[in-house]
């Protein structure tokens, strides 16, 4: 199976070890995945940053290093702004979308992943998924113009579970808009994930990875003399080494047909905590699990 790195892996967003875009496109040859999945915002990948001479620079380092970009990585979220409408914040993103269509062309990367939207209390679910369905429509109309795909992730609170993404990729009805179906919420939500993977297989592109244990969380009452429980606290760890079933999410995934990437991404606190050597270390393990190490 083809692997990519998630470039947020190297971005110090969560206060991990940082690397430039151009250092991550060689630590990721350097640690044996076959492309990166670009993030498209700063410090790697902001549309303001990528003039023509930049995308050729990173194009080089690209063909240098061996590896391929296989996903645009867009951060979007629809229902945001809708607390004043007077401000176009939707077709701004389409706008950025439509921006990251022109660098996918550039960079010869096929596919672009996008959000759907959170639940705000100044939309109804079904207005917000109509405006959902409305904007993935076009911004998979305006893609098409440059041969690239829209991705949805299943990251957002509209069309998180697999029987909702399915509804909304079929509701957007477009050649070049299919799912970028993730284990990762699923597996939070209670799902059968290899069911799950079952029913989205023909649909998905491109899905992304990363290992989770729950930590439980207790609040003392002290005039009950006892806990009460919280949501528990979700923990990156290395992969194999959490809860979510891999093994059978993937497995169903390539069943159904799928061909696509595997990345890797580590976006949120990793146990073992940030340093260059645990985040190595921790791309290492996947890459040996990806490729049946």
């Amino acid at each position: 199976m083809k692997t990519c790195l998630h470039t947020v892996s190297y971005a110090g967003t969560w206060g991990q070890a940082r690397l430039s875009l151009d250092e991550t496109i060689h630590k990721a040859a350097e640690l044996g995945f076959d492309g990166i999945m670009l993030m498209a915002r700063r410090p790697h990948g902001s549309i303001l940053d990528l003039n023509p001479e930049r995308r050729e620079q990173i194009k080089g380092h690209l063909q240098q290093a061996g590896v391929a970009c296989a996903c645009i990585a867009g951060y979007t979220d629809f229902s945001a702004g809708s607390e004043h409408l007077d401000v176009p914040i939707r077709e701004m993103q389409i706008a950025y979308v439509t921006e990251l269509a022109k660098l996918a062309r550039d960079l010869d990367c096929p596919l672009i992943r996008i959000f759907t939207a959170y639940e705000t209390p100044k939309l109804s679910y079904s207005q917000n998924w109509d405006a959902c369905v409305a904007a993935i429509g076009e911004c998979s109309d305006r893609a098409a113009e440059f041969g690239v795909t829209i991705g949805v992730q299943n990251h957002h609170d509209i069309a998180a579970g697999a029987d909702a993404m399915r509804q909304l990729i079929l509701a957007v009805d477009r050649d070049n808009c299919r799912a970028c179906f993730d284990a990762w919420a699923p597996t939070l939500h209670g799902e059968d994930v290899v069911a799950a993977a079952a029913r989205l297989a023909d649909l998905t592109v491109h899905t992304t990875a990363a290992d989770y244990v729950k930590l439980p969380r207790y609040s003392y009452r002290p005039e009950l003399v006892n806990y009460v429980a919280q949501p528990p606290f979700v923990q990156a760890v290395p992969m194999g080494e959490g809860i979510v079933d891999y093994l059978g999410f993937i497995g169903a995934l390539v069943a159904g047909g799928f061909d696509g990437y595997l990345a890797y991404e580590m976006c949120s606190p990793l146990r073992g905590g940030g340093s260059m050597e645990n985040l190595d270390a921790c791309a290492r393990k996947f890459v040996e699990f990806a490729k049946g190490g």
